[in-house]
């Protein structure tokens, strides 16, 4: 089954739709690449799909462990090369509710952060920083 129909609009933009939820993004091109950055990029996406398959594989590990998961937040820089154009390298700084957890449960969820599907399918040349920061 598709699992999404891509749309060029013109201008440098395109438009996603989700098959199976009918939801739709758009992008953009960045202004460092002839684009107006009105929208995520392409690249901008990888980056942040990143950080969404991170925080989707710590939610799984937290339900099935009975780990609380409060306050889960991402912020996400991306880090590109001038040529050939392409990221080198995607930082996730996490920050997460840190009471009632332990050595065991942390590593736990660190581990599962850094063995999420998306991490995987990346290039290994492709540098994931991911930060824990527990408050």
């Amino acid at each position: 089954m598709d699992t999404a129909h891509v749309t060029y609009l013109g201008g440098l933009r395109t438009e996603a739709t989700h098959i199976r939820s009918g939801r739709t993004i758009q992008t953009d091109a960045p202004p460092d690449n002839q684009g107006l950055g009105e929208a995520f990029s392409p690249s901008d996406l990888l980056a942040t799909s990143l950080a969404s398959c991170v925080m989707t594989i710590m939610g799984i590990a937290a339900r099935d462990k009975n780990i609380p998961l409060n306050g889960l937040k991402a912020r996400v820089i991306k880090h590109m090369t001038p040529a050939p154009r392409r990221v080198e390298r995607v930082e996730v700084h996490l920050e997460l509710a840190g009471e009632g957890l332990g050595d065991r449960e942390k590593s736990i969820l660190e581990n599962a952060a850094r063995t999420c599907p998306v991490a995987r399918s990346l290039r290994e040349d492709l540098v994931q920083d991911i930060h824990f920061n527990y408050v």
